[in-house]
């Protein structure tokens, strides 16, 4: 049983954690977040604490924006665009137990003081901005750090926000690097490519 209180957006978004693991769930029905529904969350949020589990699409991303600056010291977990895709849908209903239990072993937390560790200029050497397959490059390094989908823009502003290391940065792109060689030598295809990840 997990010890926090999982924040997804729809009943079916519960329907798919419980097929990954036991959890108690609160739903917030889009973006309507009525008073009801916002006393749990702060209810789940003092006494067990709160991992929010949006979509990865921009709706996903609203609502958890607003649910972090309420909740600031809530846990965030993100699943891969590429893995909650199904039948033309995205959310956390379509993704697979498999990846939903990697999302949550990838949990971060909000810094209430983010350190400005990363600039735009480090996303500019890796290959992460500016550059014609740099939303998939980020889509690719979020899926490993457990940062998710996001803009240039956001991801950089989530590696100083989620406390990722220039340790954890640097063992994350070798990792992305070793990936592209072995693609590069004739294996599976990029599952990134011609997805939209955001601006480069």
């Amino acid at each position: 049983m997990l010890k926090e209180v999982l924040v997804v957006e729809g009943k079916m978004d519960v329907a798919a954690v419980r097929k990954a693991l036991e959890a108690d769930c609160i739903v917030t029905g889009g973006f309507s977040l009525g008073k009801r529904t916002l006393a749990d969350i702060e209810a789940a949020y003092k006494r067990r604490g709160i991992i929010i589990l949006t979509d990865p699409d921009s709706a996903g991303e609203r609502i958890r924006r607003f649910l972090a600056q309420r909740f600031p010291e809530a846990a965030h977990a993100f699943i891969p665009r590429e893995e909650a895709m199904a039948a033309g849908d995205i959310g956390v209903e379509q993704a697979s137990p498999e990846s939903i239990r990697r999302a949550l072993a990838k949990v971060r937390t909000c810094t209430m003081t983010p350190h400005e560790e990363f600039t735009s200029q480090d996303l500019i050497r890796a290959g992460l901005a500016g550059e014609a397959d740099a939303a998939s490059r980020r889509a690719r390094l979020g899926a490993i750090l457990g940062l998710g989908w996001a803009n240039a823009r956001t991801f950089c502003k989530r590696l100083n926000s989620y406390g990722v290391t220039r340790e954890e940065f640097a063992a994350a792109l070798s990792e992305l690097e070793k990936a592209d060689a072995v693609r590069d030598d004739g294996a599976a295809p990029d599952p990134f490519a011609g997805r939209e990840g955001g601006s480069p």
